[in-house]
């Protein structure tokens, strides 16, 4: 493998517009596609803007609607929204390298889909664990801390991966799994409470988290994803390698508590621990029903739903979300504190 690997970014919304600019400014072979126009244009006039960080960096972009012709890259790393996994993993297949790797950069589940589009030997799970949003055309802002959790299907290890691994180290902290299934899950999880609430509330993650009944509410969506969980025998990682959400999920005991007690106590504490860190965060579902695209409901909580109903695991919680995020998405109703009061008596008479 050559000394300096090229790499396509597909997708430049907030994690690969962050992305490309950290990983241009470092030194690294860098093309982005994009095809959005004005994001285009805004990029190939003014370069990427990357704030949040401690040093704000500004670096010209090599970027375009499709790669070059001919262009083979050794790694991709697809950062679409879910829903545009599949299509831009075809689309980029023929600019592969032989021994390249496909990077999933996607929430969700997506690592299957795209390997059945260029093999699963070729395709690398990438976890992201911090948060980035797109201030305006070309200015990104990386709105939290974290890294990557980097792995495989079969749970092996190359040098490709070893590699990729340092490479994304300028961006953040980067570890490699063996279980990538079952820190996928974690991290859908956790995805799955941070962005349907802050869609159908409305509002960032910080402000809602300070709620107590919102936090039980979370507390409700864990509990439906890990029983799925554990019935699919996926053995759950910790998030971050500190958030066990097999001590999180509400036990029977808990379910039936209406006030407190020394473990609810601390469950929610870790809560607001972690809505402290990503306080700024702003769903990206909710940017989209406001930019009239649809969310990506369905390969978040919507996974839980449908993998909860193959095993035969009640999700009433999680569908009852996905439900309301469609109705949100067709016009049905606004954002708003008052959905998720129903929600939350919903968990209550479903305990």
């Amino acid at each position: 493998m050559a000394s300096s690997p090229k790499i396509l970014v597909v997708g430049v919304g907030g994690i690969g517009g962050c992305a490309s600019g950290i990983l241009a400014e470092a030194g690294y072979s860098v093309h982005a596609i994009t095809t959005n126009g004005k994001l285009l244009d805004a990029l190939k006039q003014n370069g990427c803007e990357v704030k949040g960080r401690r040093e704000p960096l500004h670096v010209l972009l090599d970027v375009s609607k499709t790669p070059p012709e001919n262009a083979l890259y050794d790694y991709i790393l697809l950062a679409t929204r879910p829903m545009q996994v599949e299509e831009a993993a075809e689309k980029s297949k023929p600019h592969l390298a032989e021994n390249g790797r496909m990077v999933v950069f996607q929430n969700g589940l997506c690592e299957s889909r795209v390997a059945r589009i260029v093999g699963a030997e070729k395709v690398v799970g990438g976890i992201v664990a911090w948060g980035a949003s797109k201030c305006e055309p070309g200015v990104y802002e990386k709105t939290s801390s974290g890294g990557f959790s980097l792995g495989r299907l079969d749970g092996s290890t190359d040098e490709k991966l070893t590699t990729l691994s340092t490479i994304l180290e300028c961006i953040g902290p980067t570890k490699i799994t063996t279980n990538l299934l079952g820190a996928r899950w974690s991290k859908l999880a956790l995805n799955s409470a941070i962005s349907s609430l802050g869609t159908i509330g409305g509002d960032r993650l910080g402000t809602l988290v300070r709620v107590r009944r919102y936090r039980r509410l979370a507390l409700h969506i864990f509990t439906e994803a890990v029983a799925v969980a554990k019935a699919a025998d996926i053995s759950l990682e910790k998030i971050s390698g500190t958030i066990d959400l097999n001590w999180v999920a509400l036990t029977e005991k808990e379910l039936q508590l209406k006030l407190g007690s020394a473990s609810l106590t601390a469950k929610h504490a870790l809560l607001l621990g972690v809505g402290l860190r990503y306080r700024k965060l702003r769903s990206s579902m909710l940017s989209a029903i406001e930019r009239g695209r649809k969310p990506d409901i369905d390969f978040l909580n919507g996974e839980i739903v449908s993998h909860g109903e193959q095993l035969g695991i009640d999700t009433p919680i999680n569908a009852a979300i996905v439900k309301k995020v469609w109705e949100l998405s067709d016009g049905d109703a606004k954002p708003g504190k008052v959905h998720l009061d129903q929600l939350c008596a919903l968990a209550l008479k479903s305990s």
